[in-house]
């Protein structure tokens, strides 16, 4: 009975722990399978939403009990920024009525309390380095299984769960095709570059530290896998932060040899490279002089990274035949116009091809792929105006769409300067709070920290072409990981 009891209260001591443990292999590799779809969204109700909810409960149990503590530091500054997040929410539906759905708004509002109240729970486990430790292997333990599944998907047909169009939000289990970008167990292929991304400077930190084998084989896996995933962002995100990294803490010869390794791999798989090569590419296109409307010649592939219709004319005028590209727009349009009803009659059909056919103007461009040019054309603009529309608060959660694959323009234009300021306040404290503690770490326990630190930088480099604080999986991630540094911080600078 004695044991029975000593076992108890060994699990009500650590119980927080324990469900934050299962917390951080829960979110990387339980597919986005939908428990519950949210009307008017593609946003559901699923399995991680429910065991955090929980967690939060037993967690406001054990708070209440004092067996875990809260750190106020951080406490009011989240509470600010959740305050400033739900006076946009409040403003956007009742007074600006820029919110058409005030169940979205109020979804997506409470959406950043969930992702960041997991920060708490990591900070308040963390009460010695032995804590520290355990939490930081498991987290990269659940970075080797999604590394793992990752190339089960590529080499062993491993389905996908993803939710890159409201029909796949469905939940459907997908065969990807041989040229298709790798997600392992995330909703696509950007996510997990992401997560892969800030997880690589901490693997190298930890490697660093501990000097074993098996984390720089981490590292190797991860980087494959990142470049699979063929996001140029990401790869981006992942040169500044790594090599950052490597050449801050004075690894010269290491960061020879993962310039090498990293060239040898992205040349091996050739995919990526394409991708960067056909970000801009100049094109000779034919525009209607009269409409503005943009005509592109390429043929449509899964294997093509297609054009968009955003483009730099260049001054070469001379070159190239497009009279049969100007026949197929001719004819493509003329069907469009007849089966609309527009134009009836032989006559107005000859009269019609004619006029448009003069208006069809060749010209140089140096054209981008239509992923920047959607950016670029209608998502940064979008996200722009709504913040013209209200500096201070912006228009308010869900009310410039569920995506605007920049979250600096996405914070400005959903949560005006109020929100977005209070955000960053919040990252800029967590950094400091760890960079100010290097000073009471030896030099090598440094790298550790300074790996989470790149790994952050990496993250706010991503976020200039993806909503990463947005994606659940990378967002709660983030928040349990910056929790677990932010607690061994703390016990660092009471202990020295």
């Amino acid at each position: 009975m004695d044991k029975l009891f000593g076992f108890l209260k060994k699990l009500d001591n650590n119980l927080i722990k324990i469900l934050l443990v299962g917390f951080i292999f829960l979110v990387p590799l339980w597919p986005k399978l939908p428990i519950k779809m949210i009307d008017y969204t593609y946003i559901s109700v699923r399995l991680e939403d429910i065991y955090l909810a929980s967690m939060a409960f037993i967690f406001l149990i054990q708070l209440v009990r004092k067996k875990v503590s809260l750190n106020k530091t951080f406490l009011w500054l989240f509470i600010a920024y959740w305050s400033a997040v739900l006076i946009s929410t409040a403003w956007g539906i009742y007074i600006q009525k820029t919110i058409v759905f005030p169940h979205l708004g109020l979804l997506h509002a409470l959406r950043r309390v969930e992702y960041m109240i997991v920060f708490f729970m990591a900070t308040s486990v963390i009460k010695n380095k032995k804590d520290f430790f355990q939490l930081l292997n498991y987290y990269l333990i659940a970075v080797c299984l999604a590394v793992a599944y990752g190339f089960g998907q590529k080499f062993f047909n491993f389905p996908a769960v993803q939710t890159m169009n409201p029909e796949y939000a469905k939940g459907y289990l997908l065969y990807l095709t041989p040229e298709a970008r790798i997600s392992s167990t995330f909703a696509g292929h950007y996510d997990l570059a992401s997560y892969l991304v800030f997880a690589i400077p901490i693997t190298l930190g930890i490697y660093f530290y501990t000097n074993k084998k098996r984390y720089l084989s981490l590292f190797i896996a991860a980087l494959i896998i990142l470049i699979y995933t063929s996001s140029r962002i990401s790869f981006g995100a992942y040169v500044v932060a790594t090599f950052g990294f490597l050449i801050f803490i004075r690894r010269y010869w290491f960061a020879v040899f993962v310039v090498l390794l990293t060239a040898a791999l992205m040349f091996t798989t050739g995919e990526l490279t394409k991708r960067f090569l056909k970000t801009f590419q100049v094109r000779r296109i034919l525009v209607d002089e009269k409409t503005g409307a943009v005509y592109v010649g390429q043929k449509i592939t899964t294997k093509e990274l297609p054009a968009g219709s955003f483009y730099v004319k260049l001054k070469d005028q001379t070159g190239g035949n497009l009279d049969v590209f100007r026949q197929q727009v001719v004819q493509e349009k003329l069907k469009e116009a007849t089966l609309s009803g527009e134009i009836t009659g032989q006559k107005a059909q000859e009269i019609y091809a004619s006029s448009l056919s003069a208006n069809l103007k060749p010209v140089n461009t140096l054209v981008s792929d239509i992923s920047f040019a959607t950016r670029l054309q209608i998502e940064w603009p979008r996200a722009i105006n709504a913040f013209k529309k209200n500096p201070l608060l912006g228009t308010g959660p869900s009310s410039i769409t569920e995506a605007t694959d920049n979250d600096y323009l996405r914070w400005l234009g959903e949560f005006g300067l109020l929100g977005t300021s209070l955000f960053f306040l919040i990252i800029f404290t967590i950094m400091k709070k760890i960079w100010m503690s290097l000073k009471k770490l030896t030099k090598i326990e440094k790298l550790l920290e300074l790996g989470f630190l790149f790994g952050l930088l990496a993250l706010l480099f991503n976020a200039s072409y993806i909503d990463v604080f947005e994606a659940s999986k990378v967002a709660y991630t983030f928040w349990a990981v910056a929790g677990v540094f932010v607690g061994y911080s703390h016990i660092k600078n009471e202990t020295k």
